[in-house]
């Protein structure tokens, strides 16, 4: 799919790290041409922005399932164009071979989900990402923003072992630092488990 040109990455990289002082970090492994990429926290629509251009500078091609309604004209353009591919929300079961489908007709394939699935808060993460990878045969890679420390990137990659309620517990583990723009919709399973 069509990128935006070099000049306009390069220059949003500039106002994002030079300007607004943020510092992105981390890499995906060589030898991993394909794995789902879950970002957190999710709690404005800057995240995406933000994300954005995090994984310009990163060098990752991300892909983004966004919903079929959002690419009428003119935006359908634009999201293209910034990775997003049209799905049917309303039909998860759709969903799930939809994407399995991108992951076994592509060499390389990274696509980005926000495992709380809103930017409002939640009582728990959406499973989708994990059933994705387990099904695909590929790592989760944990990916963050934090915007108290204006930090964001890839951090590690996970192997999913199939027992979703151990592996959650371990993933939510590495998000316990991060602060979302609105630290109040930030929900995590871990942190509840602390707090009782």
């Amino acid at each position: 799919m069509p990128q935006y040109p070099v000049g306009m990455r390069k220059l949003l990289q500039f106002i994002l790290i030079k300007i607004f002082g943020w510092k992105i970090t981390g890499t995906i492994p060589g030898h991993i041409k394909k794995a789902v990429i879950i970002v957190a926290p999710h709690t404005s629509l800057w995240d995406f922005v933000v994300g954005r251009i995090a994984f310009w500078y990163l060098g990752v091609e991300v892909k983004f399932m966004i919903k079929s309604e959002a690419f009428k004209w003119p935006f359908g353009y634009f999201l293209e164009k910034l990775g997003g591919v049209p799905v049917k929300r309303g039909r998860p079961a759709y969903l799930l071979i939809q994407i399995l489908r991108m992951f076994k007709n592509s060499e390389t394939f990274f696509t980005v989900i926000t495992p709380e699935g809103t930017r409002s808060l939640v009582k728990e993460w959406k499973r989708g990402f994990y059933e994705i990878a387990v099904k695909a045969g590929v790592p989760i890679v944990l990916a963050f923003i934090d915007y108290k420390y204006k930090k964001g990137g890839l951090g590690p990659v996970f192997y999913p072992t199939g027992h979703y309620e151990k592996d959650l517990k371990e993933i939510e583990k590495f998000y316990e630092r991060f602060h979302g723009k609105h630290p109040e919709r930030f929900n995590l399973y871990v942190k509840n488990m602390k707090n009782k």
